[in-house]
């Protein structure tokens, strides 16, 4: 999630500074990420749910509790998912996929 307040000086900034910058693996989120290091401000896991955290720190998810969930591992796009890819044949992982698929489809949003 980025929040940013609109300011013309930190756009001519972020312009100048993009030009001296190299290219990354993850091109706008490692430049947006470098550029506001230092005014970066994490929010809690229930509006930005990574899928490495069911990974690294599983006793800190409650699926009851998500918001947003950031579908950023690689083959977890729950249009694409097939089960099969990577490290994604997890029920947690699965359980997720479902609840996305759940709000696709449900016609009263």
């Amino acid at each position: 999630m980025f929040v940013y307040e609109p300011n013309l000086d930190t756009y001519n900034d972020l312009l100048k500074t993009l030009q001296v910058t190299e290219p990354t693996s993850f091109a706008e989120q490692d430049f947006l990420n470098m550029y506001f290091k230092a005014k970066y401000k994490p929010i809690p896991n229930v509006y930005n749910l990574m899928l490495a955290m069911l990974w690294r720190h599983p006793e800190n998810v409650d699926f009851e509790k998500v918001k947003v969930v950031h579908y950023c591992t690689n083959g977890s796009k729950p249009w694409r998912f097939t089960g099969k890819e990577e490290n994604m044949d997890r029920q947690d992982i699965k359980k997720l996929v479902d609840m996305w698929w759940e709000v696709y489809d449900d016609e009263t949003y």
